[in-house]
């Protein structure tokens, strides 16, 4: 049995990696898929066909996540062309890593804008129509690094723990509403960015996690299907680590 079947989904930063896996598992599962990245290139044109191909309605939209009024109307384009927003994950990031001795000042405001304020100018975009509808699933893209932090990565432990704060506090808001806000936490999970690390700091992180390897784009998918969907109607304000046991 699918389990989205009838629901629609925005998904952030989609045309790679966690996002992309993400918007594959949910068309799997029967869910209509919109998907935003900050340019609509040959790899989210590949992505809208395959979904297409999959027997339901998908869709590639150039927005930027950090921009208030470019996300506005992405959520407007996307209720002309779909009707209807039922899930919103809020996966748009970036990194900028260096120590705090050498990080800038425009580093740490990049960060904090793509990765911080995009989640807060999508939901503010979609929570009207949440809350007409009396019903939602909002799923935030925090880290393990958002939890424990990290050296050399002061301004995105920043930005994912700012995540958890904002889905702990919105849950709050909108759990009366029949709305729910949750966030996971991805930890060493094997993408294109982490694939051009060296053997020798891959296999550092890996000894470090209790499975002994990294996670896939695929791991983190099956839990936002999870979150999305009636399986989960009474869980939220909750961060779910996909880590392999790293922050245990």
């Amino acid at each position: 049995m699918k389990l989205l079947v009838g629901k629609t989904a925005l998904i952030t930063g989609a045309s790679r990696g966690i996002g992309k896996a993400i918007a594959l598992k949910f068309a799997s599962q029967g869910a209509n898929v919109a998907f935003s990245d900050l340019k609509y290139d040959e790899q989210a044109e590949s992505l809208e066909k395959e979904l297409n191909a999959m027997g339901i309605k998908g869709k590639g939209y150039a927005s930027d996540a950090s921009s208030f009024e470019s996300s506005e109307k992405l959520v407007a384009d996307i209720l002309t062309d779909f009707g209807t927003i039922d899930i919103l994950i809020n996966n748009a990031g970036i990194t900028r890593d260096n120590l705090l001795l050498r990080m800038t000042e425009a580093d740490w405001d990049l960060i904090m804008s793509v990765n911080l304020k995009s989640a807060f100018n999508l939901t503010k975009a979609v929570q009207r129509t949440f809350l007409k509808q009396r019903s939602g699933s909002i799923i935030n893209m925090s880290s393990v690094v958002g939890v424990n932090g990290n050296a050399g990565q002061a301004n995105y432990s920043a930005s994912k723990a700012g995540l958890i704060g904002f889905t702990k506090s919105v849950a709050q808001e909108l759990g009366s509403r029949n709305i729910r806000c949750n966030a996971i936490a991805p930890g060493f999970i094997i993408t294109e960015m982490t694939a051009k690390l060296s053997d020798e700091v891959r296999l550092g992180w890996e000894e470090k996690i209790p499975l002994r390897r990294g996670g896939t784009p695929e791991d983190v998918a099956d839990v936002c299907v999870f979150l999305a969907s009636d399986l989960s109607s009474y869980v939220t304000g909750q961060v779910i680590s996909v880590c392999g046991g790293m922050s245990t």
